[in-house]
């Protein structure tokens, strides 16, 4: 039976059918002429060697309700920037690459930490950010839509659906979140499954059915990188540069809009990507990493909204993640045998402690510092101390492509 359930909080999307792709892609067409839309792809120079990237490249080819294509390239010398442009030189979109580590992107952001205007160290939030004011600065597009570049399992399909709900006049969202599974010989999504659900139903324990979680708690796939959204809330919206950029956007979007105007959108069957490491005993990368910087914007935004944390709360909230977590081992285990997949309950258990332990390390760093790393400032603050950046970033990025 196809799935149909509603939340209370914010509208679900379903894939109810799945032939209508030159359907949407048709009335796409034409929403664009009102609605112009903006793809986003933060990209690392090394996904040029992948398959990934080649596949979703051949795909978007086709693709002809896209107003423009912006790259952001990362991790990249001048000789790999010009690679880059004669790689990309297949699209047949009007497309740009700001290139990252650039000497006048480089003077770009040095001007803005000499207005004390903190953009990040490089990663997918800076990238993300800095090419959505490449947009703002073009005023070109009405939408923005974003998608990694490492996806697998990519289509047409997946992209079309990521853009409609907030492209379509008569839906008019302004925020849309995709979502799917991810399943091959067995289930993927550790973080969402192991962490995200329970520690938010661990604090829901704790807090009582506070509306940011309650909000949270609806979303299928919190952390999927996938969304769309209107131009005019990316002026507004702050968000993280590490590994807490999906809960921190999702927690602008929560305090920016009406959640009548925020869905989430089944995007497909199935979606592969690049898998993190677990890494227990790395607090500078994979899997610990990503939950300690998580936690902590979980713990900033709800302190932001009246929340009192203490090292007892912390310790109640850690045995309480772990019965929690602990029991839904048993629930994926159960729905794995039912599916004839492959499942490693160690290895969820060994997940489940390292998640345990970032919460441990994220709740210590909350208590020495509440506000953490600053946020990236919204577009509406940088233009306000700098009246002409966006023009300055036009600039640099147009010369660089020339």
């Amino acid at each position: 039976m196809s799935d149909f359930y509603q939340t209370e909080t914010i509208s679900t999307l379903h894939r109810l059918n799945r032939n209508n792709v030159s359907q949407l892609e048709s009335e796409l067409e034409e929403f664009c002429d009102t609605r112009p839309i903006a793809l986003v792809l933060p990209c690392l120079y090394s996904e040029l060697k992948r398959k990934a990237l080649k596949d979703i490249l051949k795909k978007l080819k086709d693709v002809k309700y896209l107003n423009e294509i912006v790259i952001t390239l990362g991790r990249a010398s001048e000789d790999e920037f010009r690679h880059a442009q004669e790689y990309f030189s297949i699209l047949p979109q009007n497309y740009k690459i700001i290139w990252d580590d650039g000497e006048r992107m480089t003077s770009v952001f040095n001007l803005l930490k000499e207005n004390r205007l903190h953009a990040g160290d490089p990663g997918k939030g800076r990238a993300a950010w800095i090419a959505y004011g490449y947009v703002l600065a073009g005023e070109k597009s009405e939408v923005i839509a974003l998608h990694d570049c490492d996806i697998l399992t990519y289509s047409r399909e997946l992209l079309a659906r990521l853009c409609y709900p907030v492209a379509n006049p008569n839906m008019d969202y302004e925020f849309c979140k995709g979502y799917y599974s991810r399943v091959t010989d067995r289930m993927f999504g550790r973080v969402t499954r192991l962490f995200i659900s329970p520690v938010v139903r661990a604090l829901k324990k704790i807090f009582g059915h506070l509306p940011f979680l309650e909000y949270l708690d609806s979303f299928r796939y919190p952390l999927a990188g996938e969304f769309s959204m209107r131009t005019d809330l990316v002026r507004v919206n702050r968000i993280p540069a590490d590994w807490g950029l999906e809960v921190g956007s999702l927690a602008e979007v929560f305090r920016n809009v009406s959640l009548k105007r925020v869905c989430q959108v089944d995007l497909a069957d199935n979606y592969d990507h690049k898998h993190q490491e677990v890494s227990p005993d790395d607090q500078k990368g994979g899997l610990l990493k990503m939950c300690a910087d998580i936690s902590q914007s979980l713990f900033r935004t709800l302190s932001s909204e009246g929340v009192v944390f203490s090292d007892n709360i912390f310790n109640t909230l850690l045995v309480t993640y772990l019965k929690i977590a602990q029991d839904t081992i048993k629930m994926y285990e159960d729905d794995a045998a039912i599916n004839s997949l492959f499942f490693d309950r160690h290895d969820e258990g060994l997940a489940v402690e390292t998640f345990a332990k970032g919460i441990r390390i994220a709740s210590h760093q909350f208590l020495e510092d509440p506000l953490g790393s600053p946020l990236i400032p919204n577009w509406s603050r940088v233009t306000s101390a700098i009246p002409d950046i966006l023009d300055q970033l036009k600039d640099a990025v147009e010369k660089d492509n020339a």
